[in-house]
């Protein structure tokens, strides 16, 4: 039964990821949902999601907690770490004790064990040839993941990859790059309304953005179209509604 009910959580998960293959899909609450569905199912501490941008460069466009969005944007802002890795190689990157990897990369090494993670497991999102980021599962012990889950974290990240690449033959990279564009700028934005929602609701981060995401939500928004009407002081969210 508890096999059964894993296969409909699975299922589930799919069915979600496409129900955003429309034209004019949101990528961030693609991407947050993909990272969601990963802790939920896989048993994962966090969860975080890297992109290379136009210019080549990876930025970190969702996470599931502050802490591992901390771990992932120091590894970028080095250039170098298991997440940095796996995109560069277009290979999964499994650390199953982070505590014996201090040679190897001894800044993502200090800082996600700082942040209580002690295993990463880095999937590329790569379709063919090219790799467009990483999704990335950290865990807060010791150990590798089983190879079941490890091939479902692979098929979620194939999704993705190919939900955000699905017009390319059609419109080719210009359509792909305008896309990360404004995801990345919207990135930046939805950043600014969480602290604006942490300041005036007296919330953490992570409450201020799933207060965020349900209001977009519940009133078929986009988080950037909420984002900015909460900057721009147009709406108050109110975390007892």
């Amino acid at each position: 039964m508890a096999m059964l009910g894993r296969a409909v959580r699975v299922s589930a998960a799919f069915v979600k990821i496409a129900d955003t293959l429309v034209a004019e899909y949101d990528v961030l609450d693609l991407l947050h949902t993909l990272v969601e569905e990963s802790v939920g199912i896989l048993d994962a501490a966090a969860a975080g999601l890297v992109l290379v941008d136009p210019a080549g460069d990876l930025q970190v466009m969702a996470s599931t907690s502050e802490e591992s969005q901390l771990v992932e944007v120091l590894q970028l802002e080095a250039g170098a770490g298991p997440c940095v890795d796996c995109f560069r190689t277009g290979a999964v990157v499994a650390i199953d004790d982070i505590a014996a990897q201090a040679s190897r990369w001894p800044l993502f090494q200090s800082s996600a064990l700082s942040q209580g993670f002690r295993s990463l497991h880095a999937v590329p999102m790569r379709l063919r040839s090219r790799t467009i980021g990483a999704l990335n599962l950290f865990g807060h012990e010791t150990g590798p993941l089983s190879s079941e889950d490890a091939a479902i974290a692979q098929a979620f990240a194939d999704v993705a990859t190919i939900t955000l690449l699905q017009e390319r033959a059609a419109r080719e990279n210009a359509l792909i790059n305008e896309q990360l564009k404004r995801a990345l700028n919207s990135r930046i934005l939805i950043e600014q309304a969480k602290g604006v929602i942490a300041h005036t609701s007296n919330v953490d981060m992570n409450t201020s953005f799933a207060l965020l995401r349900g209001y977009a939500r519940a009133h078929n928004q986009t988080l950037y179209d909420t984002a900015e009407r909460i900057i721009n002081r147009r709406i108050t969210i109110d975390p007892e509604e």
